[in-house]
């Protein structure tokens, strides 16, 4: 944010680049506060929430502190469609859930945004976006993308089978991680950058 107030931010056709998440994810009075993009994230596990309405209300929440209207922010109608579904597994409702708020949002030009640490936590965050689509984003390090887009950068995250250290890589579509070894000695990629056998990756 600017000494005048303004939110300025570089727009290039139809996308927002913006490298300061606070200027989209916060409202003027919370960005005057200090207020970082880290406190107004939802944590979600990715088995579900910790009860009926909690993410719905979380984003309904945002979207007025951004100062739009959470009309129809409700994802009842997912769960009543998934409690008749004999197909379903366990971690497929978060899913389905977060595909439909983020249409929700898009109609009230809100960006569902997720925070991609590494972990199998969904970190969710609401931008106003004006319809716009974001790029370049980034909080503590790693990618903040709109749910549902493409990844810029992959994240590769594994325990080392000898150490237990945790170890996450971000890469861009050009890298991999031919040769790759742990801190304490451990090989875990081969050279064409694939795990090698006794490595298990994140999901």
């Amino acid at each position: 944010m600017h000494a005048d107030g303004i939110v300025r931010c570089l727009v290039v056709g139809n996308l927002i680049v913006v490298t300061n998440l606070e200027e989209l994810v916060l409202s003027p009075a919370e960005r005057a506060r200090g207020v970082d993009a880290g406190s107004v994230m939802f944590s979600m596990d990715w088995a579900g929430e910790d009860y009926p309405g909690q993410l719905a209300g979380f984003l309904a929440g945002r979207v007025r502190a951004l100062g739009a209207e959470p009309a129809d922010v409700d994802t009842s109608v997912v769960d009543r469609a998934a409690g008749t579904d004999p197909t379903l597994r366990r971690g497929d409702v978060p899913v389905r859930q977060l595909d439909h708020l983020s249409g929700v949002l898009a109609d009230i030009r809100c960006t569902l945004m997720v925070w991609e640490n590494g972990t199998d936590t969904y970190e969710v965050l609401v931008a106003l976006t004006g319809g716009r689509e974001l790029t370049g984003l980034m909080h503590q390090g790693f990618p903040v993308r709109a749910w549902g887009s493409e990844p810029e950068v992959a994240l590769v995250s594994l325990d080392c089978p000898d150490c237990s250290q945790m170890l996450v890589w971000e890469l861009s579509a050009d890298q991999t991680l031919a040769e790759v070894h742990c801190d304490c000695g451990a090989a875990l990629f081969d050279a064409t950058g694939r795990p090698l056998s006794h490595v298990t990756l994140h999901e």
